[in-house]
């Protein structure tokens, strides 16, 4: 089988920094998105002119609808070789403010998308006895953010998913880590001010955001055979934010 990778939030930042780095590298795409039908559209066009992409829209805490996904993959492609989970929300609130549904949303993207993602891709990856599962968590996942508890304890369950299921996978040959990213160029910022932006970029040790294009130059290199001893770690790329 060629090399096939799926990627869910395929039409963000990260995500599509991820696909456009993965075509070059040779991968036929999946690309999972959920609201932004124009972007991803723009995506696989651009993508299609050098590789095999095809789109589908996903809401990862959908089973149904991520098993379709994941069928459309094996009928194009056969089945996949590389997971990238980039698909996630973020919502800054007082811990008092939260509601049950802003927890439960939450919860459900972040944590439930990545085991229903993960739980379906592992079908064609134990059968051939490689495979590689890339999970993006985040900085605040590892340190704790004020306002984001929801979202930082999302994002720690991801790491604790990604730590234990690549030991449970190791003997199977399929690798499992998680990138930690800090704070990265891209719209998911746009909730802040400039103001704000700029006070956050002050305190980076770097003094700069990173890019989408630097994350996906990990997620790369997390998919490449140069990786195959790299299991259970979270990676941090945060410009020494933490």
């Amino acid at each position: 089988m060629k090399k096939t990778a799926l990627i869910t939030g395929a039409s963000g930042g990260i995500g599509s920094a991820a696909a456009r780095a993965l075509a070059r590298d040779g991968f036929r795409l999946a690309l999972c998105y959920n609201s932004d039908e124009a972007g991803i559209k723009r995506l696989a066009k651009e993508l299609n002119k050098s590789t095999d992409a095809f789109t589908a829209k996903v809401d990862v805490s959908n089973r149904a609808q991520v098993d379709s996904a994941f069928e459309q993959a094996a009928e194009e492609f056969g089945g996949i070789s590389v997971l990238v989970n980039c698909a996630g929300i973020s919502q800054q609130k007082l811990f008092t403010d939260i509601t049950e549904a802003d927890f439960d949303r939450m919860m459900a993207v972040t944590v439930k998308g990545t085991f229903n993602t993960c739980q379906a891709a592992l079908p064609f990856m134990i059968n051939r006895k490689r495979g590689k599962i890339i999970n993006i968590s985040s900085m605040w996942g590892v340190a704790g953010a004020s306002c984001e508890v929801h979202y930082s304890a999302a994002k720690a369950a991801v790491i604790g998913l990604t730590k234990a299921l690549a030991r449970e996978l190791a003997p199977s040959n399929i690798q499992v880590n998680c990138i930690a990213p800090g704070v990265i160029d891209t719209k998911m910022n746009s909730c802040f001010s400039e103001a704000e932006l700029e006070a956050l970029k002050n305190e980076v040790p770097m003094g700069r955001f990173g890019s989408p294009e630097e994350v996906a130059a990990l997620i790369s290199y997390l998919a490449s055979e140069k990786s195959d001893y790299v299991t259970a770690q979270v990676i941090g790329i945060d410009g020494g934010f933490i």
